[in-house]
């Protein structure tokens, strides 16, 4: 489906790429709101070449530990490292470029008439709405080439507010990926897809996990059925604590996901795809 990155490498003193740099570093790491935990204790590492999946029931955590790998919001407790950055004592605007985000919330905020070409090229300078900027006819042609890499560049002159649901997420990851990034974090990017917009999305998403010039993915979800093939490592959360992490043919089994969602649940497993029903009996 094409490039994704543009050929942007880690590399060490030496000039040799690090396949084991960390890009998310979190140690004990806590947000308290009030009465109310959000996270407990959660530590995780993520290294460069990893393909996540967060797993979770609703109030799990999922989204408040997307918002602090993507540099919107400060623990209560712990520490966190983003791309080497110790969070709390870096420049968060310097460091946000770096990390692509989509998300229904960001969807909300888009003007209506946006259009979609512009909504994409714009994210270069971290503004959603294109007022003066210039941009160059590289720049341009790398919107357009997103928008096709997702399915939707037949959209590029078309105000946002007229797209469907789904042509709407496809656009909001383009625009996500339009600046480079070094981690890429989609929240629930299937979530209110139909089966056939669902089922593309998620090949579209397996072919950029599959592209060596990819950004770091993170991607959360409510449902197994929505992991995409090529996909590494899972994190499952239930009620702001961990329930495992790691590889996802160890993490994602039966038992961890009954643990994680509070009923008894059988997983299967169809080539690099997952189904789980609820137990009989």
């Amino acid at each position: 489906m094409g490039q994704v990155g543009r050929h942007r490498d880690a590399v060490s003193a030496d000039g040799v790429r690090d396949a084991g740099d960390l890009v998310i570093e979190m140690a004990g790491v806590s947000v308290v709101r009030g009465a109310t935990t959000l996270l407990d204790d959660v530590s995780w590492t993520v290294e460069l070449d990893e393909r996540w999946v967060i797993l979770g029931p609703n109030g799990a955590g999922k989204t408040t530990l997307l918002q602090l790998a993507a540099a919107l919001l400060h623990p209560t407790s712990g520490e966190i490292r983003l791309l080497g950055e110790p969070l709390g004592l870096t420049d968060v605007f310097e460091l946000r470029p770096r990390i692509g985000f989509a998300s229904a919330a960001i969807a909300s905020r888009v003007p209506p008439g946006e259009i979609v070409r512009d909504l994409v090229v714009s994210a270069g300078y971290a503004v959603l709405g294109r007022w003066r900027e210039r941009y160059e006819a590289e720049d341009l042609d790398r919107a357009v080439h997103l928008l096709d890499l997702m399915g939707v560049a037949g959209f590029a002159d078309r105000p946002f507010g007229t797209l469907s649901e789904g042509e709407r997420k496809r656009v909001q990851i383009a625009r996500a990926l339009m600046p480079d990034p070094e981690i890429m974090l989609l929240d629930e990017p299937a979530a209110g897809l139909d089966l056939g917009g669902r089922e593309d999305l998620l090949l579209r998403l397996s072919s950029i996990a599959d592209d060596p010039d990819a950004p770091t993915l993170i991607m959360v979800t409510h449902h197994v059925e929505e992991i995409p093939a090529s996909f590494s490592h899972a994190m499952l959360l239930r009620d702001g604590a961990l329930v495992a992490a790691g590889l996802i043919r160890d993490v994602v089994t039966s038992s961890n996901l009954s643990d994680t969602f509070g009923l008894p649940l059988r997983l299967t497993r169809s080539g690099d795809r997952y189904f789980a029903r609820r137990k009989r009996g």
